[in-house]
């Protein structure tokens, strides 16, 4: 199995397609991912690849892998990734 690219990798690729710098790709991927984060509340959707969307977990009831012992999850928001019907077309062909 090949290594996933490095940001720099990615930054490389996307400057020699777009023509821009590489500092420039570089600032772009950072931009890009702070307004991700600062966008998440309310569904942060990268069109052709998936969103980010916020999801609250209940709470409930769990086992301690180790002793057996149930044990109380609490409820919590967690943050998911949903790949769009393209992307998962794209990367493992049409059913």
């Amino acid at each position: 199995m090949a290594k996933s690219m490095t940001k720099s990798q990615i930054a490389d690729h996307l400057a020699g397609k777009v023509g821009i710098t590489k500092k420039a790709a570089v600032q772009m991927l950072d931009e890009l991912a702070a307004l991700a984060y600062k966008e998440a509340k309310n569904t942060f959707t990268v069109p052709g690849i998936g969103k980010l969307v916020l999801s609250n977990r209940k709470a409930r009831m769990g086992r301690n892998p180790q002793t057996g012992e149930p044990i109380k999850i609490p409820a919590k928001r967690v943050v998911k990734f949903r790949v769009a019907k393209v992307a998962k077309d794209a990367i493992l062909g049409k059913k």
